[in-house]
C-alpha cells in the first residue's frame, strides 16, 4: 500500500507541474477569458492515459505499478476535472455562452476521442 500511495504521488507531483507549467505557458502565448491552458491539459491528458491503459493492456510493457504512477498519479495531477468545472462555472457566470458550449463539448467529446486514440495508437504499434 505504502509503495502505491508513493508512486501515486510522485505521479502526482510531477503531473501538477506539468498541469501549471502548461497552462502558464499556453495563457502567456494566448491571452484569453476562454480556459485554453485547462482545456489543452486534459485533452493531452486524455491521449496520454489512452496511452498508458493500452501499454498495460499488451501485457509486459508496462509493469502495474508503472500503470498506477502514470495513470492514477501523472495522468490524475495533469488533468483535473475541479478546474473544468470551475471554468464552466466562470464561462456561465461571465455569461459566455458561446465559450461555454464550445469548451463543454471539446472537453466531452474530443477527450473521449483522443483516449480512444491514444489506445488505437498502441494497439496499431504493438499488433
Amino acid at each position: 500500500m505504502l509503495k502505491g500511495v508513493l508512486l501515486v504521488g510522485i505521479g502526482g507531483f510531477i503531473g501538477s507541474i506539468a498541469r501549471y507549467v502548461t497552462t502558464v505557458f499556453v495563457h502567456k502565448i494566448f491571452p484569453t477569458n476562454f480556459p485554453l491552458g485547462t482545456l489543452l491539459v486534459n485533452l493531452i491528458g486524455c491521449f496520454l492515459i489512452g496511452i498508458i491503459l493500452g501499454l498495460f493492456e499488451k501485457g509486459e510493457v508496462l509493469s502495474p505499478e508503472m500503470r498506477l504512477m502514470l495513470s492514477v498519479g501523472f495522468c490524475g495531477g495533469l488533468t483535473t476535472f475541479s478546474t473544468f468545472t470551475n471554468d464552466t462555472i466562470n464561462l456561465i457566470n461571465d455569461r459566455e455562452v458561446l465559450f461555454l458550449t464550445f469548451y463543454m463539448g471539446v472537453s466531452v467529446f474530443l477527450g473521449i476521442s483522443l483516449t480512444l486514440f491514444g489506445k488505437t495508437v498502441v494497439n496499431y504499434i504493438w499488433r
